[in-house]
């Protein structure tokens, strides 16, 4: 008890230092501001003594704090509408508007500023106030994690009581593959997940690591869309055309989004993973939840109470010291992604890809601003005792697409993402019932050099010659779909809309060609069906020869009259679909499992007319990406169909023993299962019954 009681005397001790202190630098501020700026003045007309002078800075920076602490959660409720990058940027100007009032209340009635002067005294008074807290507390997360448990207290008593069967919090590391996953724990990166595992000396494993197959689309669109919806049938790569609608569809676009989520709902039969009391954070897809925040899938909806999150934003943005923390480590990481990639340039590393124009701030949101307010909104479902939560946090994707899967850029983002956990960990502790703690993976990333890199010409390129197009005497980049812009999309709620390569050509017969990581596909905008291998060749006869006898090139799959699907390869091979499981052909390169997600894909209504894979070397597991991407995903070969389930052990196994988990809806079933069992008081399930995906 005595400990008990010297800690809490420790914490109210450190918090009325964290504010003493915060109150001495805004003192100091104010005075330096009042000597610096001719319009600003901290005594009255006929002079003060230096002691009147401290005064009235002192009393100004103290109604400064107790505004901030009274008046701020009030602002941040009336813009709970407003999205959250911009919520975000509004701190600054908000919390200094405070201490303009503040100024304008002090009771010493001495100080004075122009209206102009007084709004940069303001803003650089907020900044200052809210960086000292946060450099005091920016390794302090058991402060963070008091100050969201006093803020999600309130809302929790006004709710029924929670249930006391245990709750479920689904992580999911975007594109951390399985292997990666492990080297990571040798390496003694991620500690947390070490000793989940019991890899360290005297732990005692509580959860179990399994691997999984993705489908052949390995990317988030098909990947998060079956798990939290249990079907992602007719989504063959992460943007594809449709001749249907002479449209196309892109994963990370909000309309695409949202109507790939309503044809989920409507071939699964049921709403989703979290629908009921769940919460979606950071997905594109809603999975359901009534509770969503940077949900790609809702951000062309209407604003209203259904696509806000008061237990996410609110918890994070109603301290500014919060916010404030965001923004340093925002700055100091686009000043981190510069300094790495000047270097990779100065040392000729390869392979490599360009990371100049809005590359730093997007890995900078990717990684600081998107993993906050996620972790935050996690908390605070956490602490308001919600059943279920889905969060995706993109950060390691993004960095590896452009660093590399194994660089050490892409190393330091797995240290900080397990910190993320432990802190989740914490919070959980304090959380009004038990929760299991679920980490997943969507896919994996497989390194290599960009097609374009190593022929000088894009796939579109290629295409164009076997068609017998004038191409382009300089090869253009292909535009590259990483998740972290689909998060800044539905941070500002703007549908934004990828255009330019990505439209229907001009002239019909022109082939539309579109890239998914190392998966492309080819599409003959005016034929209304999907073409068979045939009538390709009766319209452009050496198309099919080219692309399949070109060294970059793994396979293809097109339609056929005669076997109703077939494979192309190298020197002329052309194996049925029904064969391969006895002659895998150019197939066999990419492992077991291929032939089955190939043939699955072949069945989609929107397959184009040409599905091709990149080269894949089995040796050292490169791809060529026809994105520009060194770490990239979306087809076969390599780690990228290889990422990872991390379960607790008072669940039940995902699969039986010896059994291969495989498909993202498979995926979704086992999730559903412990679901169930958590429901029933945590009474395993046979893992044998689980349903075939």
């Amino acid at each position: 008890m005595r400990g008990v009681g010297g800690g809490r005397w420790r914490r109210v001790a450190s918090q009325i230092g964290r504010s003493v202190t915060v109150w001495a630098v805004s003192t100091l501020t104010m005075l330096l501001l009042a000597g610096i700026l001719p319009d600003f003045r901290l005594r009255s007309a006929d002079g003060d003594s230096a002691t009147d002078i401290a005064v009235t800075a002192a009393l100004g920076a103290g109604a400064f704090g107790l505004l901030s602490a009274l008046v701020w959660p009030l602002l941040v409720r009336l813009l709970l509408l407003v999205p959250a990058l911009v919520l975000g940027l509004l701190v600054f100007f908000l919390n200094g508007a405070l201490l303009w009032l503040a100024l304008r209340l002090n009771p010493a009635e001495r100080g004075a500023a122009a209206p102009e002067t007084a709004v940069v005294v303001a803003a650089v008074m907020s900044a200052v106030a809210s960086a000292t807290g946060a450099a005091l507390a920016v390794r302090d997360d058991d402060a963070y994690r008091r100050r969201l448990y006093r803020l999600a207290d309130r809302r929790r008593r006004a709710t029924p009581p929670c249930p006391h069967t245990p709750g479920t919090v689904f992580l999911q590391l975007d594109g951390v593959g399985h292997d990666v996953l492990l080297d990571a724990v040798g390496k003694g990166l991620m500690p947390t997940v070490a000793r989940w595992l019991g890899a360290g000396a005297g732990d005692r494993p509580t959860h179990r690591l399994q691997p999984w197959r993705t489908d052949w689309s390995s990317q988030t669109g098909a990947s998060q869309l079956g798990i939290l919806h249990g079907s992602n049938h007719d989504v063959p790569a992460f943007r594809w055309y449709e001749k249907s609608r002479r449209e196309v569809m892109v994963c990370n676009r909000p309309t695409s989004a949202a109507e790939l989520q309503a044809r989920a709902v409507e071939y699964a039969g049921h709403d989703g993973l979290l629908a009921g009391d769940g919460a979606s954070r950071g997905n594109l897809f809603s999975g359901g939840a009534g509770e969503q925040a940077l949900v790609l899938s809702i951000a062309t909806r209407r604003r209203g109470p259904d696509t806000r999150s008061r237990a996410g934003y609110f918890a994070y943005f109603s301290d500014p010291a919060n916010a404030v923390r965001t923004a340093l480590s925002f700055v100091a990481e686009v000043g981190r992604e510069i300094g790495q990639s000047t270097r990779a340039r100065r040392t000729r590393q390869r392979p490599r890809v360009s990371r100049g124009g809005l590359y730093p701030f997007v890995r900078a949101f990717a990684t600081v601003v998107e993993r906050d307010v996620v972790v935050a909104a996690v908390m605070g479902d956490l602490l308001a005792g919600r059943t279920a939560v889905y969060a995706d946090l993109v950060a390691y994707d993004e960095v590896a697409h452009h660093s590399g899967p194994a660089s050490r850029d892409a190393e330091k983002v797995l240290q900080r993402l397990d910190r993320s956990l432990a802190l989740i960990e914490k919070v959980t502790e304090h959380a009004p019932r038990p929760y299991r703690i679920v980490v997943l993976s969507d896919h994996g990333q497989s390194p290599g050099e960009t097609f374009r890199a190593r022929y000088g010409l894009t796939l579109g390129d290629l295409v164009r010659a076997g068609c017998g197009l004038p191409v382009p005497r300089r090869a253009r980049r292909t535009h590259s779909g990483a998740e972290a812009r689909a998060a800044v999309r539905a941070a500002l709620r703007r549908p934004v809309e990828e255009g330019g390569e990505h439209e229907p050509p001009t002239r019909g017969s022109d082939p539309v060609v579109l890239a998914s990581g190392n998966l492309g596909l080819v599409s003959f905008p005016d034929v209304p069906h999907r073409m068979t291998k045939e009538e390709i060749d009766a319209r452009h006869p050496a198309l099919l020869p080219t692309l399949a006898n070109h060294p970059g090139i793994g396979f293809l799959l097109v339609r056929s009259e005669r076997h109703g699907g077939v494979v192309l390869g190298a020197y002329g091979a052309e194996i049925p679909l029904d064969d391969l499981d006895d002659d895998p052909g150019p197939l066999a390169a990419f492992g077991p499992g291929a032939a089955g997600v190939v043939r699955r894909t072949h069945t989609f209504p929107h397959t184009a007319d040409i599905m091709v894979n990149s080269f894949h070397d089995p040796a050292d597991g490169e791809v060529l990406a026809f994105e520009e991407q060194i770490g990239s995903h979306g087809g076969l070969g390599g780690a990228q169909s290889r990422p990872f389930l991390l379960s607790p052990l008072a669940l039940s196994a995902p699969v039986a023993d010896g059994a291969e988990l495989a498909g993202a809806e498979q995926v979704h079933h086992v999730l559903r299962r412990w679901l169930k069992e958590s429901e029933e008081t945590g009474r395993p399930a046979r893992p044998d019954r689980e349903r075939a995906a």
